[in-house]
């Protein structure tokens, strides 16, 4: 019996058994060839992401999938952050985020990118973080972009958990240089750049 998770523009998500199938949809406007390659190489390298980085932090390790178009991973049966974050005891938020930031440090170093890091694509399983959803994610060891994955994780707590945002943000920051010192501190200057760019602009 399959269970549809999501459906966006880009792909299809459903629970099949003890999986999670992505299937990433044609678009109708694009010459069915060029959508076919574009289509299968995304794909190709979102696999190829979630393979290294599983043998680095807590991701699910991709299957081998039958389809060009398709991603198959285990499910991962646990609390997702962005909706169960706000209700554990303040001691356990802070944890929690401490325990992020050791992931997404571990991460950084071995230059992968997340590229829609948010509480949403974080699960809490047996007091262990799993970070999923690795569709715009890239292999980078660049500051700007460690920076921007940072700014975007920031953003989320200031918008889904703003009662504790400074003090979770604060645990997450201590986790992630926990990793490497050195290269955090030049992550996060990054991302202090970023965040004046982004108020010159408004």
């Amino acid at each position: 019996m399959k269970k549809i998770l999501s459906r966006g523009a880009e792909a299809l998500i459903y629970l099949d058994g003890e999986n999670v199938v992505k299937e990433r949809l044609s678009k109708g406007y694009r010459i069915p060839e060029i959508d076919r390659r574009i289509i299968k190489r995304r794909t190709k390298s979102e696999a190829k992401i979630l393979k290294k980085a599983s043998e680095i932090v807590n991701v699910p390790s991709p299957k081998d999938a039958k389809k060009e178009n398709e991603i198959i991973i285990p499910y991962i049966e646990g609390d997702k952050l962005s909706e169960t974050l706000n209700s554990y005891p303040e001691k356990k938020q802070f944890l929690v985020m401490k325990n992020v930031g050791k992931e997404i440090g571990k991460l950084h170093e071995n230059g992968i990118i997340h590229g829609d890091l948010t509480t949403s694509n974080m699960i809490l399983k047996d007091e262990e973080i799993y970070i999923i959803d690795f569709g715009l994610g890239s292999f980078n060891g660049k500051y700007e972009q460690k920076g921007v994955d940072v700014h975007l994780l920031k953003q989320a707590l200031e918008a889904k958990h703003f009662t504790n945002h400074e003090k979770l943000f604060s645990c997450f920051k201590e986790g992630y240089e926990s990793i490497n010192k050195s290269e955090a501190k030049k992550v996060l200057e990054r991302l202090n750049a970023i965040e004046k760019r982004g108020r010159y602009r408004n």
